[in-house]
């Protein structure tokens, strides 16, 4: 599940009016952080953002599932971190929002 490069150069673009984003490569994805602080990563052709227990359901509401992945004892799901909805990636002022949101829960982890 590598991160694809013109992904990760599309989100970078995309993120780039927060200011000091941080990025590198993460298990096998993209990592993103703000202030030192992870708020982001991308996996394969997917954005996923940080969320708490105060915007986990906007993102369940919009459909979005948790980060998983497989292992030999089954599926593991990391739930902290949810993809971006779909719609996110073609209105940027609210793709800024919701990852101004991950940030919040990024520095509060």
């Amino acid at each position: 599940m590598s991160a694809s490069v013109e992904f990760v150069r599309y989100v970078r673009e995309l993120l780039a009016p927060l200011g000091d984003i941080r990025d590198g490569k993460f298990f096998g994805g993209h990592a993103m952080k703000h202030g030192g602080n992870q708020f982001a990563m991308v996996m394969g052709n997917t954005l996923y953002f940080r969320v708490d227990d105060i915007s986990r359901p906007a993102y369940e509401k919009q459909g979005s599932k948790p980060f998983s992945y497989s292992t030999k004892n089954g599926v593991v799901q990391v739930r902290k971190y949810y993809a971006a909805p779909a719609e996110l990636l073609d209105d940027p002022a609210q793709l800024l929002a919701w990852a101004r949101q991950a940030i919040s829960a990024a520095g509060t982890a």
